[in-house]
Parts: structure tokens; C-alpha cells; sequence
């Protein structure tokens, strides 16, 4: 695990050295994704320079170093990431004719498989995580490609004339003279989704490639000529082809097929030259690659469990009982709020982008202490997207069969009503009410969930509510100054996938958006920002395809998602131990927003600072603050993302300065 950065400056006249020395200081910014070791490569004559930080995985020695030329000397890359195949692929390559080879890492793997068969076809045969920047110097052309499901980032765009690229923006933003306008449209979908999504980012002309794209920039470099991504793997057409070819096999045939597929996607994971462990919630989908790793393992697994003592907010209990069943080598941590907070000041520049997802926090902590004893962490990322597990592949079509029922025009008459009533009248109401209700009925926050019924009663079909379940913000644009939100994935029926099944498209569209631009870029930052890397075997491109050609049936039975992910695990852990409500990994951000985190709240969000900052309009969020800390409403999830902006803000205007 590693960071890349590099430029192309067509109109510069450095020399070595100089070339040198920016690229290094742009490395030098994300050392702690590479705390083992740094290189730079340069071509003066081209103005290009490619530079590394290196987390030393597969071969330790010098000659797992980066840059890495190939054999040949053709080829030159920076490379982020690992490619977990890469011994078949060496094999392959040595059936086929010889090959010096001068170490063992799959970097080397890499280059001479491209040398062999050509990027693209190169390309196809890794299975893995990367990013990387590949320099042609017999064609003097310059590829960038990210792996297909997007664990590895990769920014990049054009400054003063200038081409760069880097794993993080921090690296981009220590070019000299790095100077970018905050792209309002992009604020404005951050509000929406917590997340600046793929292919934007929060600075206009920067650039963040989508998963499972390659794009190659050919000499004479310009802006005026840049290229547009290819995708050379595409989840739409895995989802679209698998329409006309789902699994037609007995259910036991199914956990089989599974079972031997997770255990190989676990297998190649394991691989490493350095001590490696894997973080356990004692959920489902951590259980099951615990289980799978020590089922493969000789020794006691490392597993790693932060714990709160807030109720509902610890899951270190139900980890123990999984770790003590597999009796893997465990450590457990339990969290004061005050540690947890303590975090809090860091997130900016350990996500270097504005980025509101509160999960972060325990994120940061559970990655924090692997690294004491591992360099390499399997986590149980990607069970949900691909095998049915959020809440919301359950809901949204039951909402909608209810609501369609009734005429729309009935609908909105109904929301309007609801939602002009103040919140204390609503709360009255509800108040008056329920001592009649049966217990099933009666609910926490129920003047939330009234808002949250009159929004949804105005909605007009699967994709609308789909599209608000995803929301943070409904209407960004009126609190983002200035802000038209561009174009998304979302709003695009033609990267929709051609299914009349709203519960697999809902899965289809989050591994497109909120599994690469949330949930990855979560713990990619998060362990990154303590040099650990994470693995994720449930997002090996095989599962995700296996699990795009099960029905909705196979995933989602009796109410219950990941259905078939469940019966594998039972093969090695009792149901008892697992079977218990989804518990989200998150943080009572609600509570603290109201006591110890409320003067840090307060002056971010004071009217003067929102005033002057200029990108928010004080008057709503003002609204949301005031009913919030006074406990009339929740409004921690929105206000969140205000908080992570403003904090963001107050960095990027200090190093600008």
C-alpha cells in the first residue's frame, strides 16, 4: 500500500534536480500512506516526474521499489495498491516464454505483464486494488487506471498549465502555486450525500477517475486535448448481463459455488511479508472473513474490536463471543467519548477532502489500534451493496407498494399538511396519541419521523424515494450559495441497469456511488492515515459478479438481507452469535452536538463565520442548530456535513494563505 503523485509540465524547463524535488514534496504531503520509504523517477526532456511513498507489503527488499522501470526500461510506474493474483500471473508469464526477474513484488508482475499483452489486456487479468500511473517512454504517453470497484483513489487535473495527479489532495495541493476555486456544484452534492461523488471533487478542474477507468494522455500534452476516461470493466454491463443469466441452482449448490469463492478471495488476501490481521464487529460480513481467514490460518488470526460504553453504539461484546468461538488472537479497545472526540480536530486532514460520514471516527480508532501490532488489516467491506444488507433494499419497495395506493394528489395534500405543523403541535399531537397505540407502533423522535412521512408521501416512485433515502440534504442548493448541482449517476437513466427490479438496482446504484465514494474512501483514508492497509475480500471483482447473477430472492428472504452470506457463516459460527438488529458503525454525534461538542458547533456555525465564509446560507442552518441543541429535532446527520465543510474551510484557508 503505497502513495503515487507525478506531473507533466509541457511548458517547464527544470532540470533533474528541480523536477526532482517538487515531485518528492508533493510525495512528502501523503507520507503516512508510504512512512517506509520514497522515489522519484524524472524525464527531463519530457518535463514529466513520477513519484512514490512506499508501505513496504510484498517484497521488502530494494527491488520492490518505486518507481519501478520495466525490463524492457519501456515502461515506468508509480503504483498503489496490490494485485492479489499476481504469482498466477507470473506463472502465466513464464509458461509462455522466459522473464528475468530481479525480485518477487507484483509491481514487477505488473509491468511485465503489460509488456506482454499490452495495459488493457494486462488489465483484465488482475484481480486486486490499485491505482496507478503508467509512463511510456517508447510512446511517450502517460495511462492513469483505477481498479474496478474503487478501493484505491486517484486524483487528477490541470494547474497553471500544468497536468498532476496524486493518491490524495493533500499531495495535488503541494504543487508550487496550487491555487483551485471550491466548486460550488460539487459543495452542493456533498450536502446531498456526505461525499463529493466520482468524477468531481470539491476544486473545480481536479478530477477524481471513476472506478474500473483508464485514460491515457498522449504528447503534445494540453488541457484543451485531455482525453476522456474508458471504462475497460463496467458494474452495468456485469449487472445487465447477469439479468438474462441468474442462478437457476439449488440453494446448497449456491452456499457451495460461495463458500469456495470467498475462501479463495480470503486466501489471496493473506498474503504478505508483514504481520496481518483483520478488524471484527462481530457482524456479519467481518464474522465471515474472520472465519474464512482462520479456517485457512495455522496460527490464531489477529482481529481487532474497538467497544463504547454508549448503549447502542457497542458491538465489542458480540466481536468477543465470534473471536472466542474461532479463538482467534483478540484485542479489544473501549473508546471514552472524549478519545473519540479527540479525533475529531484531525478529520480534515486525515480525509483531505470535506467528507461527513460519522462512521469515520470509529474508523480511524479501529484502524489506530491494528497498527499496533499489524501493518495489514481484511475488513467485511462490500457484504451489503452486493449480497442485500441495508435496510433500505427492504424498505423502499415496501413503502412504495403502500403509497402508491393512494392518489398523489391525495399524497401531497396529506404532506403539505404535515409538514406546515410546527414541531410542538406535532408533538402534542402524538403525545395525545399515544397511550391509544399498541406498543408495535410507538416510536423514538416521532416529530422526525412525521417530517420524514410528509417528505416521502410527495415522492412519485422507487427512484424518488430511493433518491431521498440517500439524501442528507433534499434541496442543497438552497442552502449552498450559488449552487446548481451537475449531474450524477443518479440522475442519469442510462447508467440505470435494464432490470425491472427496483431492490437490485438499489444495490447497483450503491456499488457504483456510495460503496467507492463513501464507504471506501472511509477506511482507505481512515487506515492510510496510520499507515495500515485494509483488504476487503467481499469486493473481489469474482463476488461481486457471482453475487450480481443471484436473485433478490437468494438475498433478501423472510425479511432478513444478505441471506445467503448468513447460511456460509453458520457453516462456521452458531446463529446465536450473530443473529441480532443491524447495528450501524457509528457515533452518538446527536447527544455530543447538544453537550461537549457544542461550542466547537457553535462557532463553526456562527451567522457571522457562515456570512463571511460565503458558500452557506446562515438562515436554515441557523433553523437546524437552534432546534437541535434545544432537542426539538434531529438534525445531527445534516449538520454534520456543515460541520466537516466548515472545519475543512478553516484548513484549506489556512494553508492558502
Amino acid at each position: 500500500m503505497c502513495g503515487i503523485t507525478g506531473f507533466i509540465n509541457p511548458s517547464g524547463a527544470d532540470n533533474a534536480k528541480e523536477l526532482a524535488r517538487k515531485v518528492e514534496g508533493m510525495a512528502g504531503a501523503m507520507i503516512k500512506r508510504g512512512p517506509d520509504a520514497g522515489g522519484a523517477w524524472v524525464d527531463e526532456p519530457m518535463q514529466v516526474a513520477l513519484g512514490h511513498r512506499r508501505l513496504s507489503i510484498i517484497d521488502l527488499s530494494p527491488a520492490g521499489a518505486q518507481p519501478m522501470e520495466s525490463a524492457s526500461g519501456r515502461y515506468v510506474i508509480a503504483y498503489n495498491g496490490e494485485v492479489y493474483n499476481f504469482a498466477d500471473v507470473r506463472r502465466e508469464l513464464e509458461t509462455s516464454g522466459p522473464v528475468k526477474w530481479r525480485g518477487h513484488s507484483d509491481t514487477e508482475v505488473m509491468l511485465a505483464a503489460m509488456e506482454r499483452y499490452g495495459v488493457k489486456k494486462a488489465l483484465e487479468k488482475f484481480n486486486g486494488m490499485f491505482a496507478f500511473a503508467l509512463w511510456d517512454r517508447q510512446e511517450r504517453t502517460l495511462t492513469l487506471a483505477r481498479d474496478r470497484i474503487g478501493k484505491k483513489p486517484l486524483y487528477y487535473g490541470w494547474m497553471n498549465g500544468a497536468f498532476l495527479f496524486a493518491s490524495e489532495m493533500k499531495a495535488l495541493m503541494a504543487w508550487p502555486g496550487f491555487r483551485s476555486e471550491i466548486d460550488r456544484g460539487a459543495l452542493a452534492l456533498f450536502l446531498r450525500h456526505n461525499y463529493v461523488p466520482s468524477p468531481y471533487s470539491i476544486f473545480k478542474g481536479i478530477h477524481k477517475l471513476r472506478p474500473g477507468h483508464i485514460v491515457t494522455f498522449e504528447n503534445p500534452f494540453s488541457q484543451a486535448a485531455a482525453p476522456a476516461p474508458e471504462p475497460y470493466w463496467s458494474a452495468k454491463t456485469v449487472f445487465d448481463s447477469a439479468e438474462t443469466c441468474l442462478f437457476d441452482a439449488p440453494e446448497s449448490e449456491l452456499l457451495d459455488n460461495l463458500e469456495k469463492l470467498l475462501l479463495d478471495a480470503v486466501k489471496i488476501r493473506m498474503i504478505s511479508d508483514v504481520p496481518l490481521g483483520a478488524f471484527l464487529s462481530g457482524g456479519i460480513d467481518s464474522s465471515l472473513v474472520v472465519a474464512l481467514m482462520q479456517a485457512q490460518s495455522a496460527q490464531p488470526v489477529k482481529t481487532f474490536t474497538i467497544g463504547f460504553n454508549e448503549e447502542g453504539y457497542n458491538e465489542a461484546v458480540h466481536a468477543q463471543a465470534v473471536a472466542r468461538r474461532l479463538r482467534t488472537d483478540h484485542t479489544e479497545l473501549y473508546v471514552t467519548p472524549e478519545e473519540a472526540m479527540g479525533v475529531i480536530p484531525d478529520l480534515p486532514s486525515i480525509y483531505d477532502e470535506p467528507f461527513a460520514d460519522s462512521s469515520q471516527i470509529p474508523t480511524f480508532l479501529v484502524s489506530k489500534l491494528a497498527r499496533r501490532k499489524v501493518t495489514v488489516a481484511l475488513s467485511g467491506d462490500g457484504g451489503d451493496e452486493s449480497f442485500g444488507g441495508y435496510n433500505r433494499y427492504i424498505w423502499a419497495m415496501s413503502i412504495w407498494r403502500k403509497m402508491r395506493l393512494a392518489p398523489r394528489g391525495a399524497r401531497k395534500v396529506m404532506a403539505g399538511i404535515i409538514a406546515s405543523a410546527p414541531p410542538g403541535v406535532l408533538g402534542a399531537l402524538y403525545g395525545m396519541a399515544e397511550f391509544i397505540l399498541p406498543k408495535t407502533a410507538r416510536v423514538t423522535n416521532p416529530v422526525d419521523k412525521l417530517y420524514k412521512l410528509a417528505d416521502i408521501l410527495s415522492l412519485s416512485g422507487p427512484m424518488d424515494i430511493y433518491r431521498w433515502l440517500v439524501s442528507h440534504y433534499k434541496n442543497p442548493a438552497e442552502i449552498a450559495i450559488g449552487a446548481t448541482e451537475p449531474p450524477t449517476a443518479l440522475d442519469d437513466s442510462s447508467s440505470f441497469v435494464n432490470t425491472a427490479d427496483f431492490t437490485r438496482q438499489m444495490m447497483y446504484m450503491d456499488i457504483i456511488t456510495y460503496l467507492p465514494d463513501d464507504i471506501l474512501v472511509k477506511v482507505d483514508r481512515a487506515s492510510m492515515g496510520v499507515s495500515l492497509e485494509a483488504r476487503a475480500p467481499l469486493l473481489d471483482h469474482r463476488v461481486v459478479e457471482f453475487a450480481a447473477r443471484l436473485s433478490t430472492a437468494a438475498k433478501i428472504k423472510d425479511g432478513n438481507g444478505k441471506w445467503l452470506l448468513r447460511k456460509v457463516l453458520y457453516r462456521h459460527v452458531p446463529q446465536e452469535l450473530i443473529e441480532r438488529p443491524k447495528m450501524g458503525f457509528g457515533m452518538p454525534i446527536d447527544v455530543w452536538l447538544r453537550g461537549p461538542l457544542r461550542e466547537w458547533g457553535e462557532e463553526l456555525l456562527s451567522e457571522k463565520k457562515l456570512r463571511e465564509d460565503g458558500y452557506f446560507n446562515p438562515g436554515p442552518i441557523r433553523r437546524q442548530w437552534e432546534e437541535h441543541v434545544s432537542g426539538r429535532r434531529n438534525w445531527h446527520y445534516a449538520l454534520w456535513n456543515i460541520l466537516m465543510f466548515q472545519a475543512w474551510l478553516n484548513g484549506y484557508n489556512h494553508h492558502v494563505k
